[in-house]
């Protein structure tokens, strides 16, 4: 079982290493790491190839290549629905939601919800429920899942193999920000698809083909009798081991225990909502994009990428079983438990297994460079956004006059945090009972995120919905989702050759249509009670439904500054911030976070007392204060700095967290974009806009077409 990794395999491993981590620290080097939007965001300068390659990889962690690899080995092709679902909603995402998030100034999801439903309820409670999630299923998954496969391929000792894994991972989230994970991503896909191809066909042409296979896989059950003779087992029954009559179809009759197809499009796509249009992990790719049209490309490259994943890991997954029956179809608990360690099954060990016996020298070493590419992928963009949550919508609501220094240093100090929660969790993930591990993350999310695609499908598109609405119907769906989960827990699914004496609200209640309830009843106790109370306030949704991004060139504002009849700052006060509240002050800076000194002897009645340095551009932003006056953030104790920072010892801590200066005592927030750049960047020439409304038109109809295609 444990193959042998040859030197060939090892250096191709380290060679991937070496490739990931250098361009990881250039994009360090040559980034501004220094500010919120330089970390956070990018600096909102990313473009559609990067974030394409960037949302493909964030999603295809290692869970996939495990998780979707054993359920098309136990039950067919049936997984590959969520790919394809997931083709057609990141176009919802692009051309929905995306302008509504930049029309609105949102740099995270919680940060979103306070603007369109006000109060701070709403934000901390997603914002601590996304952290939940990606404890709980994305982190604990992905570490078991790449666990699994470096544990068969290396013979590697566990712990040792995912400290060493989630370390370098850390290190390169903690120091380059979104930039450097953006770009690492980039040249994972690469190896990522090249690795998973070559695989494909290696195995395809094993089995004869692709029209061979359906045949043969029908046919893959284990040789019970020669299982039996050559272990010594007491338990002599079996169960499970024959493929199910429609293995080679997505959706299945509404009865089916795992995807029944009104449970799969009323109750797992509003999941799939929060995961595709409202999950910071995959929306903050997006809003680093230079521009709309820049976004709604990388939504058209995922997507199209969204169709490999069934035919490169689901496809493959139903390989292993044909070939390695014995193996990954174990007869019954005590042969699964002699296996892989699991009284549940052995489906998840179908990837790993096809590649150490088939793969020659070299491609072994580059199907692990592959997994090691999901595996970190997946965690520096948990890590990345997590901490974003984490600093902008909690640290910062809990301490309101926290510097851009401080916040910068709290948004690293927290991905250790999550370093730590991460190892602390190995020793359950390695205890978990998971027959198939993709479908124990669906079940999951089906418990807790319907509620939360229900907000946010009210607020972009119904104005009425109010702050009172959201949250009643968000604390009934998640009170609703928390008990069956609970109950789901405690009354667990008895091993396959024992009597299924569960209740019947949970053995016959699929949890798809238990998410579908959820959402529908989520929505309506949001209606129900909005329209009972007030109307929600004009500046509540002046910025952040779909009606505002389609009337966006009504709402132009007319206070702006003007320089060279060009717009390079806009002084705003608390008044005028859409469904903003002041912290005492505010900073606001250009969307580059330099502020060229020319322009201070061009503004108007708000900037008094200030003088005009030098024609130089510096790196300190405008500070405006509630009394109307502008000052320039400037260094205290500027000697003392200076001194210090020539010490070799401090600059290469300055350089390695991104710090180009320490700034002051000043009170810092996100920077903003001004109203006229804000509504430039959802601007769309004729020509890219009619280019990217037909790679629309061709998408959904390729998403359809494979749907009704692969299900009759």
């Amino acid at each position: 079982m444990k193959g042998s990794m040859e030197a060939a395999d090892i250096s191709v491993v380290a060679l991937y290493f070496v490739t990931v981590m250098g361009i990881g620290f250039f994009a360090m080097w040559r980034s501004n790491r220094s500010t919120v939007s330089g970390y956070f965001l990018a600096g909102r300068s990313m473009t559609w190839i990067a974030i394409g390659a960037s949302l493909f990889v964030s999603n295809i962690g290692s869970e996939h290549f495990i998780g979707l690899a054993g359920s098309g080995a136990a039950s067919g092709l049936a997984v590959a629905a969520w790919e394809l679902n997931a083709l057609l909603l990141l176009q919802l995402l692009g051309w929905v939601f995306v302008p509504v998030y930049i029309r609105s100034q949102s740099c995270t999801m919680p940060e979103y919800l306070s603007k369109r439903y006000g109060g701070k309820r709403i934000k901390v409670y997603f914002a601590v429920l996304s952290l939940v999630l990606y404890i709980f299923t994305k982190i604990s998954v992905n570490l078991y899942a790449g666990a699994l496969f470096i544990q068969e391929s290396f013979g590697w000792n566990l712990y040792l193999s995912i400290i060493l894994l989630i370390g370098m991972t850390a290190l390169l989230t903690i120091s380059g920000g979104l930039v450097a994970v953006i770009y690492t991503d980039t040249v994972q896909a690469v190896f990522m698809i090249v690795g998973a191809v070559i695989l494909m066909t290696v195995s395809l042409v094993k089995v004869g083909g692709f029209e061979e296979l359906k045949h043969k896989y029908m046919l893959a059950t284990p040789n019970v009798t020669e299982i039996l003779l050559t272990n010594n087992f007491t338990n002599t029954n079996f169960c499970h081991i024959y493929p199910k009559p429609d293995s080679l179809k997505l959706l299945r009759k509404s009865s089916d225990e795992d995807i029944p197809w009104p449970g799969f499009l009323l109750g797992q796509t509003p999941s799939s909502v929060w995961y595709w249009c409202a999950d910071q992990v995959i929306v903050q790719r997006v809003l680093a994009a230079k521009n709309i049209a820049h976004a709604k490309g990388a939504t058209l490259m995922a997507g199209f990428l969204k169709i490999l994943p069934m035919f490169i890991i689901v496809v493959p997954g139903m390989i292993s079983r044909v070939l390695f029956p014995n193996e990954v179809v174990c007869i019954n608990p005590e042969h699964c438990m002699a296996v892989c360690g699991s009284r549940a099954g052995c489906s998840n060990i179908a990837y790993p297994h096809l590649v150490m016996n088939i793969l020659p020298v070299g491609l072994r070493g580059l199907m692990m460079s592959v997994m090691i590419a999901a595996l970190m992928s997946d965690l520096d963009s948990i890590f990345n956004s997590a901490s974003t949550i984490f600093t902008l919508d909690i640290y910062k609501y809990l301490r309101k006059t926290a510097s851009s220094q401080e916040l910068m240093i709290v948004g690293r100090v927290f991905v250790v945090f999550m370093v730590g929660i991460s190892i602390a969790w190995v020793p359950i993930v390695v205890e978990m009972q998971g027959g198939e591990t993709y479908l124990y993350i669906q079940e999951v999310a089906g418990y807790l995120t319907p509620p939360v695609a229900a907000l946010f499908l009210l607020g972009v598109f119904w104005k009425r919905c109010n702050e009172h609405g959201a949250f009643c119907g968000a604390m009934t769906g998640s009170i609703l989702g928390v008990t069956r989960m609970i109950l789901a827990f405690v009354y667990r699914e008895p091993d396959c050759d024992q009597p299924d004496n569960r209740p019947y609200f949970i053995k016959h209640f699929h949890y798809m249509y238990f998410a579908a309830c959820l959402f529908w009843i989520t929505g309506l106790t949001a209606v129900f009670v909005s329209l009972l109370t007030a109307s929600p306030k004009k500046e509540q949704i002046q910025t952040t439904t779909i009606w505002a991004y389609w009337c966006r060139k009504d709402t132009l504002s007319k206070s702006e500054y003007k320089v060279n009849g060009k717009s390079k700052m806009n002084y705003v006060n608390n008044d005028n911030i859409p469904n903003g509240k002041h912290n005492g002050s505010a900073v606001f800076s250009s969307a580059d976070d330099k502020v060229n000194m020319k322009l201070l002897a061009g503004l108007e009645d708000g900037v008094k007392g200030t003088t005009s340095p030098n024609n130089s551009e510096v790196g300190t932003p405008l500070e405006y204060s509630l009394d109307g006056h502008a000052t320039l953030v400037r260094e205290t104790h500027k000697q003392e700095s200076q001194k210090r920072s020539a010490e070799l010892c401090w600059k290469c801590i300055h350089w390695f967290c991104g710090y180009q200066k320490e700034n002051g005592k000043e009170d810092a927030v996100v920077e903003m974009l001004d109203d006229e750049v804000c509504l430039q960047m959802l601007e769309e020439t004729p020509k890219i806009q009619l280019m990217l409304n037909i790679g629309l038109l061709v998408i959904c109809i390729v998403g359809i077409f494979m749907f009704t295609y692969f299900s009759l």
